[in-house]
């Protein structure tokens, strides 16, 4: 993918979108290893945050409640140094949070179909909003003009592997300055 010894650097952070089971934090983290940049899983941050998970989130509070959470810690990663940030499938719901992607960074939409996704997601019982497949269609439906509204640029996962998806991110950033080789 790489020279082994090639260092990047971000200049704005860069937010991956798109529904559960896309591949978000897996193109991030394959992205952050082989370019030496860091990134960051924005549920598993929400949920170190507030000591629990985000299953017990919804339980305790509703979706509305995890939203404005969310909410939060979009705002707060967004003002970190710059990272890739791998965001929860539902952080494009809150008018808010579009707003918040499109001004703080560069937004990349990783495009997946319901049932390749459900294939992909080991346990579903991790996913509150994917525990009927005939309600996570209409949602993934719901979620996808909002997805593409906020997206800098939108790439097919359907049938790729991690690697080849992330090969591809890479090149769209460094060809639009958003990653650059750091220099030695």
């Amino acid at each position: 993918m790489t020279d082994e010894n090639e260092r990047f650097e971000l200049t704005r952070p860069v937010f991956f979108i798109g529904f559960m089971g896309a591949g978000k934090s897996s193109v991030a983290r394959r992205l952050a290893r082989v370019c030496g940049v860091g990134s960051v899983d924005a549920d598993v941050y929400l949920e170190r945050r507030e000591g629990k998970r985000i299953k017990r989130i919804f339980e305790e509070v509703g979706e509305e409640g995890f939203r404005a959470i969310e909410t939060d810690v979009l705002r707060e990663l967004s003002e970190k140094p710059p990272l890739l940030i791998s965001c929860g499938g539902g952080i494009v719901m809150r008018p808010e949070n579009r707003d918040i992607l499109k001004s703080s960074g560069f937004v990349v939409h990783l495009e997946v179909d319901v049932d390749e996704a459900r294939g992909r997601i080991s346990d579903v019982s991790t996913r509150p909003l994917f525990q009927d497949v005939q309600a996570a269609r209409a949602l993934a439906a719901n979620r996808f003009p909002l997805y593409t509204e906020v997206a800098d640029v939108s790439i097919s996962t359907a049938g790729r592997r991690v690697p080849a998806i992330a090969y591809e991110v890479r090149g769209i950033l460094v060809k639009e300055g958003v990653l650059c080789p750091q220099q030695k």
